[in-house]
C-alpha cells in the first residue's frame, strides 16, 4: 500500500511540473501579436535586410579625388559625381560601367538613381534638371526657372517618375510632372517650420514617404502627396541613406540605424583603420558598402 502511494505521488507531482512549463508569465500574457517592442530594442530584420557586421572587408578603392554626391539603384550600381561635375556609373563592387559628361557643366547638388530606369541630377547653380536612362545616355532637361518662381535647393525622383522640389524661397515642397511640365501639388512649409531658421540639405521620397532634411532642427516626414506626418530629431546631418526598413546616417565614427517602424535604434563602428573625421558619406547596399573620403571611395564588402 505504501509503495502504491508513492507511485502515485510521484506521477501526481511529474504532471504539476508538466503544467508549469505551458504557462505564460505575467510579462508575456499579452497575445505575441500585439506586444509592443521597445525602442531600446532592434526589430528582427528580414534575411534581405541582413545588417552590416565588423570586419568590413575591403575589396577595392576607387581613385575619384574629391567625390560628390552619390547615389545607388534597386540593383546596386552606385553612382558618382566626380571633382569636374560628370556622373560616374560603377557596378556593385566599384568596376566603372559609365559615365556622363554633360555638355554644359553645372554643379550637381543631388542624384538619385533609385528608380532604375531613370537617374535624376539635380543642377543648383543652373537650376536644372536632367533625367537619364539607366546607361546615363539624356532623357530630357528642364530649366526649373521656367516653372518655379523662386530657387529650389533640393530635387528627388518619386517612383511614379514625377519630381518633389523644395522651393527655399518661398518655404513650399512642389511636385513637378516633368511629362506635362506642370506642377502638381505644393505643401507650403512656413506653419510647419515655425520660427526657426532652416537649413535644407537633401530631400529623398522612400517607401511612401518623403524625408526633407534640415540641419538645423531634424528631418521632417511628409506622405507621398506631401502631406505633413512628424519631425525626427537628428540633427546635424546633412544627408540620409535607407536600407531595408531603416533609415541610416554616420555620425561620431560610426553608422547610425533608426528603424522607420519600431522606431528602434542601434549602431555599427566604421571598419578599422577609417578615420572618422574623414568620412564624407557612406552608402549601404544589400552586400557591399560605400565609405567616401578626399581620395575616393572605398568598397566594401558586407
Amino acid at each position: 500500500m505504501l509503495r502504491l502511494y508513492v507511485v502515485l505521488a510521484s506521477l501526481f507531482l511529474a504532471g504539476t511540473a508538466h503544467a508549469q512549463v505551458t504557462v505564460p508569465s505575467a510579462a508575456s500574457s499579452a497575445p505575441a501579436s500585439t506586444q509592443v517592442v521597445a525602442p531600446v530594442q532592434p526589430a528582427p530584420a528580414p534575411e534581405a535586410a541582413a545588417t552590416p557586421t565588423a570586419p568590413w572587408k575591403l575589396l577595392r578603392l576607387i581613385k575619384l579625388p574629391n567625390p560628390g554626391v552619390a547615389s545607388l539603384d534597386r540593383r546596386g550600381a552606385l553612382y558618382v559625381a566626380d571633382a569636374d561635375n560628370n556622373l560616374r556609373q560603377y557596378g556593385p563592387e566599384g568596376l566603372p560601367l559609365n559615365t556622363f559628361a554633360p555638355t554644359q557643366p553645372g554643379h550637381v547638388a543631388q542624384v538619385e538613381a533609385w528608380n532604375v530606369t531613370t537617374t535624376l541630377v539635380f543642377n543648383d547653380d543652373r537650376q536644372q534638371l536632367v533625367l537619364l536612362d539607366r546607361f546615363l545616355a539624356p532623357i530630357t532637361e528642364v530649366r526649373l526657372a521656367d516653372y518655379v518662381d523662386g530657387t529650389v535647393r533640393a530635387a528627388t525622383l518619386a517612383p511614379d517618375n514625377r519630381i518633389w522640389l523644395l522651393d527655399e524661397s518661398n518655404l513650399v515642397l512642389r511636385e513637378f510632372d516633368p511629362g506635362t511640365l506642370r506642377l502638381t501639388r505644393n505643401t507650403p512649409l512656413d506653419l510647419i517650420i515655425g520660427r526657426s531658421r532652416p537649413d535644407f540639405r537633401f530631400l529623398r521620397q522612400y517607401q511612401n514617404n518623403m524625408y526633407l532634411v534640415d540641419r538645423t532642427t531634424g528631418i521632417f516626414v511628409f506622405d507621398n502627396l506631401g502631406n505633413y506626418k512628424k519631425k525626427l530629431p537628428f540633427t546635424g546631418l546633412a544627408t540620409v541613406g535607407f536600407r531595408g526598413d531603416e533609415l541610416y546616417y554616420v555620425d561620431n565614427g560610426a553608422v547610425h540605424f533608426f528603424h522607420l517602424y519600431s522606431l528602434a535604434e542601434r549602431r555599427v563602428a566604421l571598419p578599422a583603420g577609417v578615420e572618422a573625421g574623414a568620412v564624407r558619406q557612406v552608402l549601404l547596399g544589400e552586400r557591399f558598402a560605400y565609405i567616401f573620403t578626399p581620395v575616393g571611395v572605398s568598397v566594401y564588402q558586407l
